[in-house]
């Protein structure tokens, strides 16, 4: 579903991301860890295609992200849904607003046909009934769930999230965490997870990968991972339990 060949992105003197190369197979839960300001937020914003790589090629269901025109990324954008780490909801919208924001933008779909989307999409995230609460009215996990639903809009075949559960507490964050192995097991869509939680990696991820210093240095299972004796992955491990 994704394929990354030798990718580079420099911002000036700042070497982000220095070659990296990862095959995402259909269905495949993939966390990448690394520590804050390494690179993986870029990553998740060069597959959107909103950032353009240095050099190297990324692929999307066989596309060529570098290649796409802007017509070309708006239709690749609604085969990925992106859950930002902020949530990023319209304050002046309501969560109903929210959900059905991005088939208002990007589709003709007569209002009857937004609102059995969104009633669905909500539903799928055990938001119903909460259509007409405005986004200052939920608490944090409430927020990322109505992320989550206008990420699913589209039916993506892929999801990117961007620290899913940071800010959260552990039973919130368990909530998210069962929601993203739901749709993941459900709607058999393949997923991006870039975090620095731990609980959120080993309860999600089929297959972890370490980003450090601008390289991918290590990737395995959970149990591979928390065996590895590489020192670097051994300490971001050990200090984040």
């Amino acid at each position: 579903m994704i394929k990354i060949i030798n990718l580079r992105k420099v911002f000036g003197n700042l070497v982000v991301l220095d070659g990296v190369s990862v095959d995402i197979p259909e269905g495949e839960t993939l966390a990448i860890i690394g520590p804050s300001g390494c690179g993986k937020s870029t990553l998740l914003r060069l597959i959107l295609g909103l950032d353009k790589t240095t050099s190297g090629q990324i692929f999307i269901d066989g596309q060529d992200v570098s290649k796409l025109s802007d017509t070309g990324l708006i239709k690749l954008r609604q085969k990925i849904g992106m859950v930002f780490q902020s949530s990023a909801l319209f304050d002046s919208l309501s969560v109903f607003e929210n959900v059905a924001f991005p088939l208002r933008e990007h589709t003709r779909l007569s209002e009857n046909k937004i609102k059995e989307i969104v009633a669905k999409k909500l539903e799928m995230v055990d938001l119903t009934g909460k259509e007409k609460l405005m986004s200052s009215e939920l608490s944090g996990g409430m927020q990322k769930r109505v992320s989550i639903a206008r990420a699913l809009a589209f039916d993506p075949k892929i999801i990117l999230y961007d620290e899913p559960t940071t800010g959260l507490d552990p039973i919130t964050s368990a909530t998210i965490e069962n929601l993203i192995n739901k749709l993941a097991a459900g709607l058999k869509v393949t997923s991006i997870i870039v975090t620095h939680q731990l609980s959120t990696v080993f309860r999600t991820a089929h297959r972890i990968i370490m980003l450090d210093q601008g390289k991918f240095i290590e990737s395995g299972t959970v149990e591979e991972t928390k065996r590895s004796k590489n020192p670097v992955v051994y300490r971001f491990i050990t200090a984040g339990q």
